[in-house]
C-alpha cells in the first residue's frame, strides 16, 4: 500500500470552479478506481484559489491478477476430423495459450470455444500515469481558457504539477504546444507570506506542509476558520455578521490563508434601505456585513472582509476596501434620491421601452397581461373588493422598479426597491408589500410570499411568463431552461400548497391560453395544444415536487396522479384540485408508514384487477341501479351489497371534506365481506356462465374500486 499525492497548480481559479472541480472528482475519482481493483482505502480532496489536489491513501501497488473466461470461435470452426484448425490456433496465440488448453462447452447457440486466460494485473504507477491527464483536462466548467501555443483548456494557466508516490516522483507530462508541464515534487506555498517554493519529501507530508507555507488546502477547515473569524470579530465590534451560505462558500474559495479585516463607511449611507448596502457589499465586494442586533436589518457602518494577504497591512486593506464601498454607495445614494423624485407609477411608461420576450411584446404589455390574469385568480378566489383593489394596483406597478436607475445599477434589488418607492410615494402596505413579494420564491429554498395580493399577483406573473414562453414553442428540454420555467411551475404549486387557494389551475391555464389566442399580436394558432402542454408541464412539477420535496414515496405519487388507464383522469383531477391531490398523496404515505395500508391493499387490488374485465364507469358509486339484487345468488354477494351501500355515505363525506380518513375505515369495513365474497365458505366465481350473474359480480368489484379510486389508483402501488 503507498499514499498518492496529485496537485495541480494553476493561476487563480473562478473560486466556483473550485468547488465544481473537487465535486467531479469526488464522483468521478474513487468510482474508476474501485472499477479498475485500484480502490484506496480513503480519498482525500483540496483545493484553493491556486491548486486542486487528490491523496489516495492505502492505494495498492498493483491490481492483482484475474482469471477471464474469453470466448472463441464455434467448436464446427476450431476442429476439423478431431484435430485443430487454423480458426483455433490463431485464437489460442491471440489469448497466449496452448492449443490444449481450449475447451469446447455447450451453449444456447451450439458448441464454442472456450479459454481461462490469466490476466496479470498491472502496476498502479502505469494506469495513474494514464489517468492523472484525464482527470485534469476531463474537468468541466464555463469560460474555459487556452494560454500558451497549444490547444488544452482550463479555467486558468497550469503552472506546476505535483505527483508523488509516497517519496518517490511519478513521472507525468502535460504538453501543451511548446510548453511542457511535467510533475516534480516543487509545491508553492501561499503568494505573499510564503513565495518560495515548497519541496515536497513524501505525499504524507503534503498538508503539514502547505499549512507551513501559509496555505491551508482543506477547503471545510479553511471555511470553518473564516467562519470563527467572522463571528468573534463581530463580538468584538458588538454587531451580528450577516453570513449567507453562498458568500460562506465563495469567500473560502477566494484565499488561502484567510484573515478576518475590519472596514467601515460612513454613518450617513446608514439612511440608505439597508438591502442596498448589502447587496453592494455582499454580492460586489464579497463583504460580511454587520447587523446591530440578531432581529433587526439596522445595519452597522462595518463591515468584515476576508483577506488573503499580509496580516501586518491590514491597515491598508481595510482603507482600500473602504475606499471602495464609499464609491459604491455614493452612487446607490445618487440612485436612490433621483428615483425618489418622482412618484413610483410614473415609472410605469418607460415599460414600454424594455422587452420583455420579442414575440410578447414589451414589459408594459406584460404588466397589462398580469392584470388581467390576476382578475381571473380573484374571480376563482372570490376576493372582496377590497383585495381586488390592491391586487389590481400592485399588478400594474410590479414591474415599474425595473426602469429605476437603482435597480438598473443593481438587478438584485427588483421588487425590494419597488416596494421602498411604493410606500415613499403614498401607495398602501399592501401594495408596496406585495411589489416585493410577487418575485418570492426566487431560489429552492427561499420563503414564499405571506400576503393574500403578493401570491396572486405572484402566481400571475408567473403564468403569463409560462402560457406566454410556451406559446412561442420554447418549452424546456433535458437541462435547458432558459427562461427558468421550471422554477417558476414550481413556484405557482408550492405557494398554492403553502397558502391553501381553493384554486382549478387546469381552468385558470386554459383561461390564460384562451387570453392569449384572442389577442392576435401574440399567433397563438393551437389552442387546444397548448392548453394540453401547459396541463402535461405543471403534472410533471406536481410529481417532481411531491417525491423530491414533500418525500412521497414514487409508487404514492403514481396513484394520485394517474399510472396506467387513469392518468388522463386523475391528472385532470390533479390540476383542478392542486390542495386536494397533496393531501391525498400525504395521506397515503401515512397509511403506509402506519401498516394501515396493508389492511385494504389486497383486496382493494384483487377487485381492482377483476373489474377491468367489465364495463362499469369509474364515477359510479352507488349500488342502485348498478347492481341487480336479484341476481345475486349467494348470501356473500348480498353482503358485498349492503358493505357498498354503507359505504356510499362514508365515500361523499370524505370527497365533500377532503378527510380520507371515513373512506378508509369503510374500506377496512368491507375488506373482511370482500375475503368471504372471494374465498369464503359461500364463495362465488366472478366469471360465472350466465352474463347477467358475470355482469352483476363485476359490478360490485367495480364500485369497490371506484371507492378506492377516490382516494388514489391503487393498482399504481407497489406492496412494500
Amino acid at each position: 500500500m503507498a499514499t498518492f499525492l496529485l496537485e495541480v497548480g494553476t493561476e487563480e481559479l473562478p473560486a466556483s470552479f473550485v468547488s465544481d472541480a473537487l465535486h467531479q472528482w469526488q464522483a468521478q475519482i474513487p468510482a474508476e478506481l474501485a472499477e479498475l481493483a485500484l480502490a484506496p482505502e480513503a480519498v482525500r480532496f483540496y483545493g484553493t484559489p491556486r491548486r486542486l489536489a487528490v491523496i489516495l491513501d492505502g492505494l495498492p501497488l498493483r491490481q492483482p491478477d484475474r482469471s477471464e473466461e474469453v470466448k472463441g470461435p464455434s467448436a464446427q470452426a476450431a476442429f476439423k476430423d478431431g484435430q485443430p484448425t487454423k480458426a483455433a490456433q490463431g485464437f489460442a496465440k491471440s489469448k497466449g495459450v496452448e492449443v490444449s488448453a481450449l475447451e469446447v462447452r455447450d451453449t444456447d447457440k451450439g458448441a464454442f470455444v472456450f479459454v481461462n486466460q490469466e490476466i496479470p494485473g498491472r502496476a498502479a504507477t502505469e494506469i495513474l500515469r494514464e489517468l492523472i491527464p484525464q482527470w485534469i483536462f476531463g474537468l468541466e466548467g464555463k469560460r474555459f481558457m487556452r494560454w500558451g501555443d497549444g490547444d488544452l483548456r482550463f479555467p486558468r494557466p497550469i503552472r506546476w504539477l505535483v505527483a508523488l508516490i509516497d517519496g518517490e516522483v511519478l513521472p507525468v507530462s502535460l504538453e501543451n504546444g511548446s510548453l511542457v508541464c511535467a510533475s516534480d515534487r516543487i509545491s508553492q506555498g501561499h503568494r505573499v507570506l510564503h513565495p518560495d517554493p515548497v519541496s515536497l519529501g513524501r505525499a504524507q507530508d503534503y498538508v503539514e506542509a502547505l499549512r507551513q507555507a501559509y496555505v491551508e488546502i482543506d477547503p471545510a477547515a479553511r471555511r470553518l476558520l473564516i467562519q470563527h473569524q467572522v463571528e468573534a470579530t463581530a463580538k468584538q465590534l458588538g454587531g451580528v455578521p450577516m453570513m449567507s451560505e453562498a458568500l460562506l462558500d465563495e469567500v473560502t474559495n477566494l484565499v488561502e490563508w484567510p484573515t478576518a479585516v475590519v472596514g467601515k463607511f460612513d454613518p450617513e449611507f446608514l439612511a440608505l434601505p439597508p438591502e442596498v448596502a448589502i447587496i453592494e457589499m455582499e454580492s460586489h465586494q464579497r463583504y460580511f456585513p454587520l447587523r446591530q442586533t440578531a432581529d433587526e436589518l439596522a445595519l452597522m457602518p462595518m463591515f468584515i472582509t476576508i483577506a488573503n494577504g499580509d496580516p501586518s497591512k491590514a491597515a491598508i486593506i481595510a482603507e482600500g476596501n473602504a475606499r471602495v464601498i464609499r464609491a459604491r454607495l455614493s452612487d446607490g445614494k445618487f440612485f436612490f434620491d433621483a428615483d425618489r423624485a418622482q412618484p413610483l407609477d410614473a415609472f410605469v411608461a418607460k415599460l414600454e421601452t424594455v422587452t420583455f420576450e420579442e414575440r410578447l411584446g414589451s414589459m408594459a404589455a406584460k404588466v397589462k397581461r398580469i392584470g388581467t390574469v390576476a382578475d381571473h385568480l380573484c374571480d376563482q378566489l372570490n376576493l372582496d373588493a377590497q383585495h381586488r383593489q390592491h391586487i389590481r394596483r400592485a399588478a400594474y406597478l410590479c414591474k415599474a422598479d425595473l426602469v429605476t436607475q437603482m435597480v438598473g445599477e443593481f438587478p438584485e434589488l427588483q421588487g425590494v426597491m419597488g416596494q421602498k418607492y411604493a410606500l415613499h410615494s403614498g401607495e398602501p402596505e399592501a401594495v408596496a408589500t406585495a411589489i416585493a413579494e410577487h418575485y418570492l420564491p426566487k431560489g429552492a429554498h427561499d420563503r414564499l410570499p405571506e400576503t393574500r395580493v403578493g401570491q396572486v399577483v405572484g402566481i400571475a406573473d408567473r403564468l403569463d411568463t409560462l402560457v406566454g414562453i410556451f406559446s412561442t414553442g420554447q418549452i424546456p428540454t433535458g437541462s435547458s431552461d432558459p427562461f427558468a420555467l421550471r422554477r417558476a411551475a414550481n413556484a405557482v404549486l408550492n405557494i398554492i400548497w403553502a397558502a391553501a387557494l381553493p384554486l382549478n389551475l387546469a381552468r385558470l391555464l386554459d383561461t390564460v391560453v384562451q387570453d392569449f389566442a384572442q389577442d392576435p399580436a401574440l399567433g397563438v394558432n393551437d389552442p387546444e395544444a397548448l392548453q394540453t402542454q401547459l396541463h402535461d408541464f405543471f403534472l410533471q412539477r406536481v410529481q417532481s415536487l411531491l417525491q423530491d420535496e414533500q418525500g412521497i414515496d414514487y409508487d404514492l405519487v403514481n396513484a394520485v396522479l394517474g399510472d396506467g388507464p387513469q392518468g388522463l383522469v386523475f391528472g385532470q383531477r390533479a390540476l383542478s384540485d392542486p390542495l386536494d391531490v397533496k393531501d391525498r398523496a400525504l395521506f397515503l404515505q401515512a397509511m403506509r408508514r402506519s401498516g394501515r395500508m396493508d389492511k385494504v391493499y389486497e383486496t382493494v387490488n384483487r377487485a381492482t384487477r377483476l373489474a377491468a374485465q367489465g364495463s362499469l364507469d369509474t364515477q359510479a358509486l352507488d349500488p342502485e341501479g348498478v347492481v341487480d339484487p336479484a341476481a345475486l345468488e349467494a348470501q356473500s354477494e348480498q353482503g358485498f351489497l349492503a358493505a357498498l351501500k354503507a359505504l356510499v355515505p362514508q365515500t361523499q363525506a370524505a370527497q365533500a371534506s377532503r378527510n380520507y380518513d371515513q373512506l378508509v375505515a369503510g374500506l377496512e369495513q368491507v375488506a373482511p365481506v370482500v375475503s368471504g365474497f372471494f374465498d369464503g365458505p359461500d364463495s362465488v366465481l366472478v366469471m360465472a356462465d350466465d352474463p347477467a350473474v358475470r355482469q352483476n359480480r363485476l359490478n360490485l368489484l367495480g364500485l369497490l374500486r371506484n371507492h378506492a379510486l377516490v382516494l388514489g389508483d391503487f393498482g399504481a402501488i407497489v406492496k412494500g
